[in-house]
């Protein structure tokens, strides 16, 4: 067999998903987190929780008792260069942070390829995309200097469609899995950095897990694909569920933003789905509204926009005003979505007022 590879993982939350695949594939992964949380997983492991199809409850994975090695460090404690893939699973405003942002840097200066699996698509990521205006966007990341020093050709960007959450009643290394689904990456530029998340792709689908000595497949698989637009998938379930969680009385669930008015969440994601088509995706690339539509009706909590704008945080990821963006470039125009945008320029202004 050959030899594992090791994985930089920025971000222990959703990343702690990842790494735990990872791990039951074989391979090892470094997380980079906080570091209450870097003495927890380096003393207990992560564990994660996820349903598993024809099992009654939920199925634990015990990081410690995988084949894969897991690691967890502060910023200051890695060298990106030693790691074969950096994979980016912090939400955007978090790469300005002190510490985070100079890793950010080396990992850019390192050249190891990236893959990025925040909602929020970096901006090396848009240059891939063919008509895209990269300099019009920089306003809608909270720090876009943190991207200039990345390569395009060595960044790719993986649709975070697995929903999972940490109890709050638990320690912070325990990850529960709400919606078991796949993360879908595009390829890189590079043929051998396609090659090696294939490999990953491969060695993730394969690997059995233990449960009471039968051998098991897992949900939460890596798949990769060769269109640029795959991820972009997620845009459409963003504008028409997550970001409609934000309303002028508070947050609702993503259940409730999509299924109370099903006609107008259905005009708001095929406008997102017109505009990728737009760009040049495929029909096949994006998601139907009804597959999306059903996977809502397991989602009875607010999206973590909803819940991070409400709990006072001064930035949040902005696909809304990216989507907004790039549409007017292509001189399209939603008034559902320009509400939404105003909302939630309106309510992080609030937010940071409240700050200073």
């Amino acid at each position: 067999m050959p030899n594992p590879c090791n994985v930089l993982i920025l971000g222990a939350s959703y990343g702690s998903l990842l790494a735990t695949k990872l791990l039951l594939a074989g391979h090892n992964a470094t997380l980079v987190c906080l570091p209450v949380e870097v003495e927890l997983f380096n003393a207990e492991g992560a564990k994660v929780r996820m349903p598993v199809k024809g099992r009654d409850g939920l199925v634990e994975v015990d990081s410690r008792k995988l084949p894969g090695k897991l690691l967890a460090a502060g910023p200051q404690a890695v060298d990106p260069a030693k790691f074969d893939l950096v994979v980016l699973a912090m939400q955007e405003p978090q790469y300005r942070s002190p510490g985070v942002r100079e890793l950010l840097d080396a990992v850019a200066k390192s050249r190891v390829p990236c893959m990025s699996i925040m909602n929020m698509p970096p901006l090396p990521y848009l240059a891939r995309i063919p008509g895209v205006a990269v300099d019009a966007c920089r306003p809608c990341y909270a720090d876009p200097v943190v991207w200039d020093g990345f390569d395009p050709k060595l960044m790719t960007l993986c649709s975070p469609d697995p929903q999972a959450f940490r109890p709050p009643e638990e320690k912070v290394n325990v990850l529960q899995v709400r919606l078991p689904t796949n993360f879908k990456s595009a390829r890189f530029p590079s043929e051998a950095h396609t090659a090696m998340l294939r490999r990953l792709e491969a060695d993730i689908e394969a690997a059995r897990f233990d449960v009471g000595g039968e051998r098991i497949a897992l949900p939460v698989k890596l798949k990769v694909h060769d269109s640029v637009f795959v991820p972009l998938a997620k845009w459409a379930m963003l504008i028409a569920g997550n970001y409609r969680c934000i309303t002028k009385g508070g947050a609702r669930s993503i259940k409730e933003a999509v299924h109370s008015d099903i006609a107008t969440s259905r005009a708001a994601y095929d406008w997102v789905v017109k505009l990728c088509l737009t760009l040049g995706a495929a029909q096949n690339d994006l998601v139907p509204f009804d597959k999306y539509a059903a996977a809502a009706q397991g989602l009875a909590n607010p999206s973590s926009a909803a819940r991070a704008l409400y709990g006072g945080a001064p930035f949040i990821e902005r696909v809304d005003r990216l989507v907004q963006t790039i549409a007017a470039q292509k001189g399209m125009r939603s008034a559902a979505l320009d509400e939404v945008v105003a909302l939630v320029d309106a309510k992080l202004e609030q937010n940071r007022a409240a700050k200073k």
